[in-house]
């Protein structure tokens, strides 16, 4: 059985900060090649919130979210690498995500936590497709390793980039290619496209969709980042003022996503885990933790919609109380889904209980309709004043500060208590790490038609309710049996067509 090591095991965020000087070779666009995360402008911000996700363990204060209760039996270690076996599990380790996510604003999302998942998935997925002892003894040796050092794992499906899906040979459309096999491992080389905190991983798990084949099974695989031919590629920094004021969440919340490459890059076995072509049975652990930083970024909006509320002297004006109950219904519908899925989940084989698959479904279906409403919600409420609020450097001007304080000071607020709410506001829901969200999650997963796939095969009441009704009527029935409509071929992923010449 998987176990967790003690608490005393977990990593300081020192510890995880100099993981980081690894010698990994990363360049981000626009910036060039970073020599080291932990203080290169780009990305050093970033790199201090995970060390205070790290360091949040050891916090008295934070102890009784993130760790578990002092009388659970091997003592308290934390609910971010739990391997969950029971509702109290879920509940536990759902009340830990929420609090830790929400203090990003829900931006952070992938975290050790995240990491955690995705390695029981691995490990759940290999279980259930039993190709060797080996295969799940190596997932279960994983898992554990991680728990007990809090090494950073995150996830990339493994798809191919635009320039692969085009070449003009369909065989040659693979983001992998195979250079070589050995009795110790494999040897890869090609490009995989976007995934999110690379720069701030140690290891990237692949997906099945990287498209190399073994013995009948999709070869998927965690690889080091600081691995010898691997180069990571991120995307432009989210847009900001030089002044954190103004950018208060920008400038400490950019996960920045990338393509990885690999340019003949050993895996040996122990790291490669056999699986379907489908990720489903492996993703389906992580759609929990993703639809709580949905919920978080959505209950900051509305803890935001809240205060300007206040702020803006509107608490009696009942158009924007309207707003405020639209945002607490989406806030409401989701959470309520989260919670359902704790209460109501799944148990696999090997006894691992996963939330309640259909539950998520129509909270990230839910939540995706909602996502855009919300925003706009709170673009609106505040006012004008959002546009053109100061920072703290204008007020302290002495040319223009007096006028500032007159425009934005009174009613309980001072004109930088007003201002720096304000710019938290824009910051939210009209800046570019906003504008990245949306895009980055408008297709993350698949998009709504995948969600709607996804609920219609977990859903499992179709005969339960159609053969219900029909009980209230005096006449004999026929059986409905409506379980294939949980049988069916999901939509293909996105498939491009060169432009002929």
């Amino acid at each position: 059985m998987s176990t967790v090591l003690s608490f005393r095991a977990m990593r300081t965020g020192a510890e995880y900060r100099e993981a980081l000087r690894d010698g990994r070779r990363l360049w981000i666009i626009g910036e060039g090649l970073i020599e080291d995360v932990t203080v290169h402008p780009a990305t050093r911000a970033t790199v201090d919130e995970y060390v205070a996700w790290y360091d949040r363990h050891a916090d008295p204060e934070w102890q009784d979210v993130v760790l578990t209760p002092a009388d659970r039996p091997g003592g308290r270690v934390p609910w971010s690498y739990v391997l969950p076996r029971s509702t109290d599990d879920l509940r536990g380790m759902g009340r830990c995500f929420s609090e830790t996510t929400f203090q990003s604003a829900g931006n952070i999302t992938h975290t050790p936590a995240y990491g955690n998942l995705i390695a029981l998935g691995i490990l759940d997925a290999v279980q259930q497709r039993n190709v060797s002892r080996e295969q799940i003894a190596s997932a279960a040796a994983y898992r554990d390793m991680i728990a007990a050092t809090g090494r950073f794992l995150t996830f990339c499906a493994g798809a191919a980039t635009i320039g692969a899906r085009l070449r003009p040979d369909p065989a040659d459309r693979v983001p992998l290619r195979l250079v070589r096999e050995t009795d110790a491992g494999l040897t890869v080389s090609g490009k995989v496209g976007m995934h999110t905190s690379p720069a701030y991983a140690e290891d990237v798990y692949v997906g099945s969709h990287c498209g190399i084949d073994h013995g009948g099974h999709r070869v998927t695989f965690i690889v080091p980042v600081d691995a010898p031919g691997v180069t990571v590629l991120c995307r432009k920094i989210s847009a900001r003022h030089a002044n954190a004021f103004m950018a208060p969440l920008s400038s400490r919340f950019d996960e920045l996503d990338g393509q990885m490459w690999l340019e003949d890059v050993f895996i040996p076995w122990e790291r490669i885990f056999l699986m379907d072509t489908s990720p489903e049975p492996m993703a389906s652990w992580l759609f929990w933790h993703q639809l709580y930083c949905w919920l978080s970024k959505a209950e900051f909006t509305l803890g935001l919609a809240l205060a300007c509320t206040h702020a803006m002297g509107l608490v009696e004006h009942e158009p924007t109380l309207e707003y405020l109950i639209d945002l607490i219904v989406d806030v409401q519908t989701v959470r309520s889904c989260v919670t359902a899925a704790e209460l109501d989940p799944e148990r696999t084989a090997e006894g691992y209980c996963i939330p309640g698959r259909g539950h998520i479904a129509a909270g990230s279906i839910a939540m995706q309709k909602a996502r855009q409403r919300i925003t706009e919600t709170l673009r609106i409420l505040p006012g004008s004043s959002l546009v053109v609020a100061p920072s703290d450097k204008d007020l302290a001007a002495p040319e223009v500060g007096a006028g500032l304080d007159e425009s934005f000071a009174g009613g309980g607020y001072t004109a930088l208590q007003r201002s720096a709410l304000l710019q938290l506001a824009a910051d939210h829901v009209a800046s570019a790490l906003d504008g990245r969200e949306s895009a980055f999650e408008l297709h993350a997963n698949g998009g709504i038609p995948a969600w709607r796939g996804r609920i219609r095969r977990s859903f499992s009441r179709y005969n339960e309710l159609a053969n219900g009704v029909l009980k209230s009527l005096s006449l004999d029935m026929p059986a409905i049996d409506l379980d294939g409509l949980r049988t069916f071929t999901p939509a293909p992923r996105r498939v491009v067509t060169p432009p002929k010449a």
